[in-house]
């Protein structure tokens, strides 16, 4: 960085970062009441939700791993970049421009990720300038001869490549980028004749994140006469830019993704454009790599359904689908297995379509028209029924020789599919098949079962497992290798235990009050809350947060945005109480929603999309959506249940300290001989029952 950025400038990245926004673009988020969303969280493998969000306070946290924070946090973890990168990042989507302090000329460490991000939304304003000038011919001839139109071309971001030696880096240098930047980026290359663009003399389309920032380009061959002859070339990994953590055509598909609980995955750029343009909106494709682990978690964020609860269906939900497209010859059929082996990522059944003479979309678009490209995905066959037939058909089970050969060559597929109720269906489907007895086909499926290891799993039984069940396939790796995997193997031993329950009402009373203080201040009586000490809590925890928030200077004044109030807080705090706080910050309150709070919709998914924010206009919200940033709001005045709860509160804290004074003082005074001492603690018991009686003459005649 150039120094340090000023504080001010900060405090408006934070008033206008919108962390609806920000995590709703590749969360989906759900509606939980008062408030707080939920969904699944990013950071970590689940089925169930425990990622929770908080818009109005600016807080996220997450149940399961224990990560959390406000919207800076968010972006570092996301983005795996430092905090003052993930305020640049902010900075730049919200349009504001940052000053610092102690600037000064330093040599180049690298470029920030805001500057690379700025340099590919360049280059891609670049690459679509180039598209209609006279040596951008062969590219438009490409993309006509695919029924592409101009305007076609311009919806998806097409775009051309010039064929010269530094065209794209002459471009970026006059815009102020620096060699550097275009290198980290991806755009241009150090060759012993200088700089020179990377991509010269091809088709390229931008490949975005789920929030619409070009990350990278993919470029198709035009000319013969190309050095590099591989037929596509991506953007290398970049900082920005790793092939298996992004999908073409994602930000044009997930919003339809999340609605349709569907996603048509295809093998090109040119496949996805022929898909939307027919009508199938949830197409996105790989970027020059297989279809992985990266892939599906993307994926899964979007398709995921808790529709019912506990019971996670692995089976086709109405609906609900991830359709990949291969062709039937053998490449195809070894795609299809690998994906074969990716199934279980996602909580709904995977799908094969493969179109007639196996074409792509694109081909099949071209020759048969959009209807046929909306038949190729409605028709989809069930992945698990295309790799079985494929391994059966390649033997000819009208002799003993052949049944005996699918027998071996199909056993170690069925038996690769965790879940024991679909095993015994296709089991038997097979057995029918091939022409065998089941007992032949289920002994080689268990015996392939046991020796590839396969944990079994009832995709129709409750989501939560016993603890002896949970002790059988607890994972072996080492619990300290990773810190999230710490935090949540003692969180499950704390979780699962059954020998320590214990209702405490001191303990849920000074909780509820820190969740009150934090999340609703100005609804604690300034003249009780001075009445509070170190005596007044009970449980060390909350004794340390009350000593932060004495620490970030008390009750916060009026004026105060409720996002800076978080900060103020958790900066006072430490890292120590940070996961607490994050987690007081959306725990629900056993209050009545405020008029004036955002609605929480009846049902289903929060719609998706993008948000304005305070510092960049967009399309408006809809229904179910918080409104624009509630967290750089000022705090909010509570409501008369609000201050009512607040004050019962207090006054059991208080009326509980008294107690603890009277109770240490009695028997500090049993301990002592007649004389001065026990005389003054004689004292002291009177003054604390003298202002617990004070106390509730208060309160009852505030009650009057």
């Amino acid at each position: 960085m150039a120094g340090i950025i000023k504080k001010e400038d900060i405090e408006k990245v934070r008033a206008s970062a919108d962390l609806y926004e920000i995590v709703s673009a590749t969360v989906t988020l759900k509606a939980s009441g008062s408030g707080t969303y939920m969904g699944l969280c990013p950071f970590h493998n689940e089925k169930t939700p425990s990622f929770s969000v908080r818009p109005s306070l600016g807080v996220w946290h997450c149940f399961g791993c224990g990560l959390g924070g406000d919207v800076f946090d968010y972006i570092e973890q996301t983005e795996d970049v430092q905090f003052g990168d993930a305020i640049e990042i902010l900075a730049d989507k919200y349009r504001i421009e940052l000053h610092y302090e102690n600037a000064r000329p330093s040599s180049h460490q690298g470029s920030t990720r805001s500057r690379l991000l700025q340099a590919n939304e360049e280059a891609q304003r670049y690459f679509v300038s180039q598209i209609m000038t006279k040596e951008a011919l062969a590219a438009r001839k490409l993309l006509a001869g695919r029924n592409f139109s101009q305007a076609d071309s311009a919806r998806f971001g097409c775009g051309y490549a010039p064929r010269g030696w530094d065209n794209l880096v002459r471009h970026l240098a006059a815009k102020g980028f620096t060699q550097q930047e275009m290198i980290d980026a991806g755009l241009a290359r150090r060759g012993p004749r200088g700089v020179y663009d990377y991509l010269r003399g091809r088709a390229t389309w931008p490949i975005r994140d789920s929030a619409g920032r070009t990350l990278g380009f993919g470029a198709r061959r035009l000319y013969e006469d190309d050095n590099i002859s591989a037929k596509y070339l991506n953007t290398p990994d970049t900082e920005l830019y790793h092939k298996n953590q992004v999908l073409y055509g994602i930000d044009l598909a997930k919003k339809s993704i999340a609605k349709k609980r569907q996603v048509v995955i295809v093998e090109g750029y040119t496949d996805v454009m022929a898909c939307h343009l027919a009508g199938v909106d949830t197409a996105v494709a790989t970027c020059g790599t297989a279809f992985g682990e990266e892939h599906a978690k993307i994926i899964r964020r979007l398709i995921s359904d808790d529709a019912l609860g506990g019971i996670q269906l692995v089976g086709p939900i109405q609906g609900s689908r991830v359709i990949f497209t291969f062709d039937g010859d053998a490449a195809g059929q070894k795609a299809a297995l690998h994906a074969f082996s990716l199934d279980g990522s996602f909580l709904t059944q995977t799908f094969v379509a493969v179109a007639r003479d196996n074409l792509d979309p694109c081909d099949l678009r071209i020759k048969h028209g959009d209807e046929e490209v909306r038949a190729l995905v409605a028709n989809a066959t069930p992945l698990y029924d295309f790799v079985i037939n494929a391994a059966v058909s390649m033997f000819d089970t009208q002799y003993t020789t052949g049944q005996m050969g699918a027998v071996k060559a199909v056993a170690p597929v069925i038996a690769q599919i965790r879940d024991r109720s679909l095993v015994g269906m296709y089991t038997r489907k097979t057995a029918r098949r091939i022409g065998v007895d089941l007992d032949l086909l289920t002994r080689e499926v268990r015996q392939a079962r046991r020796t590839l290891q396969v944990r079994d799993e009832d995709a129709y039984a409750p989501g939560r497992r016993n603890y002896q069940e949970d002790l059988r396939h607890r994972p072996k790796p080492d619990p300290y290798a990773d810190p999230t995997a710490r935090h949540a193997l003692v969180s499950g031993d704390a979780a699962r235990q059954d020998y320590y329950r214990v209702d405490d009402s001191v303990f849920i009373c000074e909780q509820q009050f820190m969740g009150l203080l934090i999340q609703i201040p100005r609804a604690i009586d300034p003249a009780f809350f001075d009445k509070l000490g170190d005596d007044d809590f009970d449980v060390p925890l909350f004794r340390s947060l009350y000593h932060a928030i004495q620490a970030a200077g008390g009750l916060p004044g009026e004026d105060v945005p409720q996002g800076l109030w978080m900060h103020n807080l958790s900066k006072a705090a430490g890292p120590m109480l940070q996961s607490a706080i994050n987690e007081l910050a959306v725990m629900p309150l056993p209050l009545p929603q405020a008029e004036g709070q955002e609605p929480a919709p009846s049902g289903g998914f929060g719609a998706r999309g993008d948000q304005s924010g305070q510092g960049a206009p967009g399309p408006g919200r809809q229904e179910g959506q918080p409104a624009p940033n509630p967290a750089a709001a000022q705090l909010r005045a509570a409501t008369p249940e609000e201050k009512q709860y607040a004050t019962e509160l207090l006054v059991r804290l208080l009326d509980a300290g008294y107690m603890r004074r009277i109770a240490a003082s009695k028997h500090r005074m049993n301990q002592l001989p007649d004389g001065q001492e026990k005389f003054e603690l004689l004292g002291r018991i009177t003054q604390f029952e003298a202002a617990r009686k004070e106390l509730q003459d208060q309160i009852y005649n505030n009650s009057l």
